[in-house]
């Protein structure tokens, strides 16, 4: 089954693996920790086994890059897997997680696929022809006022250490929208930007396998996606991105810069 995946075996993965995080949510899980507060699950194992080893039967000389497996990135067929996004939730039952999965030619984001299990929503996309909540199409919200929206974010995980925590940012858009979520998962917040949820989402720290398919979702749904100093290419280190609504997109990013 060599040669290019179709969105179809991206969406077939991506509710396969969905399976297995809705088999085992509020269970009782084997916690290790990566970091000071970022922990991974025998369940971030378990879909992530699965999910590369489809990936290496169906295409074995495609490159995956993989959050707990690490792997390469910058082949010609290029795979983004996450196969938890949210684990901190999903370990505190808390019912916002989901399974990303994005593939990229030569370079280019192509396809893309997010399952959240618990709601039933596949969001996915292809580059070119648009992006669909279940099948149907997405579009983002023509807000066009910062004081009428509704914007998302998150922080690194190295929030206690480093100096770019996010915090004054986050307090600067607090006072000047309609108000700002952390739900914690960055997939899901590029997906809502995408189905209209929100208007905006930043980030000034993230991994690849954070922002792959999230990122081209929002993109073929009409938000404008870059990183948080403007570069129009956000799927490079180091990784940040701003998705917002077009008319949005712009005050977001003047207000990122005005913050020190």
């Amino acid at each position: 089954m060599e040669g290019q995946p179709l969105l179809a075996d991206l969406q077939q993965l991506a509710r396969q693996a969905g399976d297995i995080l809705a088999a085992g949510y509020e269970k009782e899980h084997q916690i290790d920790y990566k970091g000071e507060i970022d922990l991974v699950t025998e369940i971030d194992h378990r879909s992530e086994e699965f999910l590369v080893g489809e990936l290496q039967r169906r295409f074995p000389s495609h490159q995956i890059l993989a959050e707990e497996g690490g792997g390469q990135d910058g082949g010609r067929h290029q795979w983004y897997i996450d196969p938890l996004d949210g684990t901190v939730n999903y370990a505190h039952g808390v019912p916002f997680f989901c399974v990303s999965i994005a593939y990229a030619i030569a370079g280019e984001l192509t396809l893309a696929a997010v399952f959240d299990p618990l709601r039933g929503e596949l969001f996915s996309a292809e580059c070119g022809k648009g992006a669909w909540l279940n099948g149907r199409p997405l579009r983002v919200r023509p807000e066009t006022e910062l004081a009428r929206s509704l914007l998302v974010t998150g922080f690194p995980y190295d929030i206690r250490m480093t100096a770019q925590n996010n915090l004054d940012h986050f307090s600067r858009f607090a006072r000047i929208s309609q108000g700002v979520r952390r739900l914690g998962s960055a997939a899901l917040d590029l997906c809502y930007v995408a189905a209209g949820r929100f208007d905006g989402y930043w980030e000034l720290s993230l991994k690849p396998w954070d922002l792959a398919a999230g990122a081209l979702i929002a993109l073929a749904a009409g938000a404008r996606v870059t990183s948080v100093t403007g570069d129009a290419e956000c799927m490079q280190p180091p990784y940040s991105v701003l998705a917002a609504a077009p008319e949005i997109h712009g005050k977001m990013l003047a207000t990122l810069q005005a913050v020190c």
